[in-house]
C-alpha cells in the first residue's frame, strides 16, 4: 500500500471531519498512522502543523502538514493520483460542480443543522431545523442530477462530495437516537436514505465509523455542557 511511513493523521475520534479524511485514505487504498488528540490538551505537534487553528484533522506527508478537512481530500486526489479511484471527476466542469455541492455541505447544511442543535432560544432551534429540512431536499436534487440514477453522488462509486457528506453519517444516525430526527427520512428524501445506506455499507466507511452509542453518550455530554453554559449566562 502507498503512504505507509509517509502518512500521518492528527484526529479526534468522534470528529465528522476527520472522519472524511479516513475515508478518503481507505477509498484510496493509502496506508496512514492515526494519531488521536486529545482536544483539551493538545500536543506540540497539533500545534506546530496547525498554528492557525489549532484544530484536527491535519493529515502529515512526509513531514509536512496540510489543513482543513475539504483541503486535505483534495490534496489526497492530486498527490496520490495515480494510487485508487479518483475522488474528483476528470471533467473540469464536473470537477467543479463537485466541489460546489461539497462546498453547500459545509456552508449551508452543517449550518442550519448547527442551529437546529445550538441555537439559543426554541425559536432558533426551530428555524435551524426548517432551514436544515429545505437544505437537504436541495441535496436530494443534487444527488438525483450528479448520480443520474446511479447510487452516489459520485456516480457508480463514491466520490468527493459523498465522502464530504459521509462523514457526517456517524452523527446523523447518532442525532436520530439522540433528537428523534432523521436527516435522511426516506418518505421526505428517499435518494439520500438509499444513499446513506450504500455509503454506510462500504468497507471504506465501516473499519473507521465510530460508534453510534459512543456518538450518543458525547452528544449527551454536549448538550449538557451547553445547557450549563446557558444557565452561566442566564444568570
Amino acid at each position: 500500500m502507498a503512504g505507509g511511513d509517509d502518512l500521518k493523521l492528527l484526529g479526534m475520534w468522534a470528529s465528522p471531519f476527520v472522519l472524511r479524511v479516513q475515508i478518503a485514505l481507505n477509498l484510496k487504498g493509502l496506508k496512514y498512522e492515526y494519531v488521536e488528540e486529545d482536544l483539551k490538551n493538545k500536543s506540540e505537534l497539533l500545534l506546530t502543523s496547525n498554528p492557525v487553528h489549532g484544530k484536527v484533522p491535519v493529515l502529515i506527508h512526509g513531514g509536512k502538514p496540510v489543513c482543513e478537512s475539504s483541503i486535505i481530500l483534495q490534496y489526497i486526489d492530486e498527490a496520490f493520483a495515480g494510487t485508487g479511484p479518483s475522488l474528483l471527476p476528470a471533467d473540469p466542469y464536473e470537477r467543479a460542480l463537485a466541489r460546489f455541492w461539497a462546498a453547500f455541505v459545509d456552508d449551508k447544511v452543517l449550518a442550519a443543522w448547527g442551529q437546529a442543535s445550538r441555537g439559543k432560544t426554541e425559536e432558533e432551534r426551530a428555524e435551524g431545523l426548517k432551514q436544515s429540512l429545505a437544505m437537504v431536499e436541495t441535496l436530494e436534487g443534487a444527488l438525483r442530477d450528479c448520480g443520474k440514477g446511479k447510487p452516489f453522488f459520485g456516480g457508480d462509486c463514491a466520490g468527493y462530495v459523498d465522502v464530504v457528506l459521509g462523514g457526517l453519517l456517524g452523527w446523523v444516525r447518532a442525532n436520530k437516537e439522540l433528537k428523534g430526527v432523521d436527516s435522511f427520512d426516506p418518505a421526505r428524501t428517499p435518494l439520500l436514505a438509499a444513499w446513506a445506506e450504500s455509503f454506510g455499507a462500504l468497507e471504506a466507511f465501516t473499519s473507521v465509523a465510530p460508534d453510534v452509542s459512543k456518538l450518543v453518550e458525547y452528544g449527551k455530554l454536549l448538550q449538557a455542557r451547553q445547557a450549563a453554559a446557558a444557565a452561566a449566562e442566564g444568570n
